[in-house]
């Protein structure tokens, strides 16, 4: 069975001067247009293809990759706009339809959204939705330290909500930030914390204690290249620390305390220093 919105692997059955149809099993044949064509592409070979609905409600094939499948959250710019909706550029042809009752606000041509790509239970097509919180889970299989892909969803007072792995709703927070962010850039982040309940702390640096000896290798160059001497210690302020390391004052302090334990510094009053041998 085919799934529409997604990728397929289909064989060749047939080349017409328009371009090669596919085997789509109980679907009949889908047409992959010319456009998508190349001559090493023979009768017999299997093709990964992504499938969605032409213009005109057809089953079609391309190697295009969209910015997102079904069941996918994207931030979509709008094409055009009519009477019963938006039409969103997501990577196909034919433009994504938004309509309405799926929009929190009116959408504007020329702005970007957060969008949820999905079938529409009533017509069976691809549509997106703005309203992305109904389609967010619950109960995430996640453990502290585990590496996930982010896409920052909208800024908050605390920092940014960020959807996870096309799952789930996390948080990243202002002072664990060290770089811009925006709405619908792709991060990769670590899980910081999951609270009681099911809420996602997130944080844009590996955390435990690899992160700590990969910092203290830093720090230690740092030192070598800057005469043996730091001039942030413990009682720095987080906002220092963050625009000369951009890393957080916890992790900072792991890290120099990684490296006094190896005395391999000294801590002074004026900040740190590499220990003379």
């Amino acid at each position: 069975m085919l799934k529409l919105g997604d990728y397929n692997t289909l064989k060749i059955v047939k080349r017409v001067d328009f371009g090669l149809y596919l085997d789509g099993g109980d679907e009949g044949e889908v047409l992959l247009p010319k456009r998508y064509c190349s001559p090493q592409m023979q009768i017999g070979d299997e093709l990964s293809v992504f499938i969605y609905l032409d213009q005109d409600e057809r089953i079609v094939a391309t190697t295009e990759a969209p910015l997102a499948k079904v069941n996918e959250f994207a931030y979509l710019e709008v094409a055009w706009i009519n009477k019963y909706g938006a039409f969103l550029k997501w990577g196909p042809m034919k433009d994504l339809f938004c309509p309405f009752r799926e929009q929190k606000q009116r959408m504007e041509q020329g702005r970007s959204y957060i969008v949820y790509v999905m079938e529409d239970e009533q017509s069976h097509r691809l549509i997106a939705t703005a309203k992305v919180e109904k389609h967010l889970k619950t109960n995430p299989q996640l453990q502290h330290g585990d590496a996930v892909d982010c896409l920052v969803w909208q800024k908050t007072d605390l920092g940014f909500k960020a959807i996870i792995d096309n799952k789930y709703q996390g948080q990243l927070y202002d002072n664990q930030i060290f770089q811009p962010l925006h709405t619908g850039m792709r991060q990769t982040a670590y899980i910081d914390h999951i609270r009681e309940d099911g809420k996602i702390d997130l944080t844009l640096q590996p955390t435990g204690r690899q992160h700590t000896l990969d910092f203290a290798e830093v720090l230690l160059r740092y030192l070598y290249e800057n005469d043996g001497r730091c001039d942030l210690g413990d009682k720095s302020d987080a906002e220092l620390i963050a625009d000369r390391f951009k890393v957080s004052k916890k992790a900072y302090k792991k890290a120099v305390g990684d490296l006094y334990r190896r005395r391999l510094i000294t801590i002074t009053d004026e900040g740190i220093e590499l220990v003379q041998h």
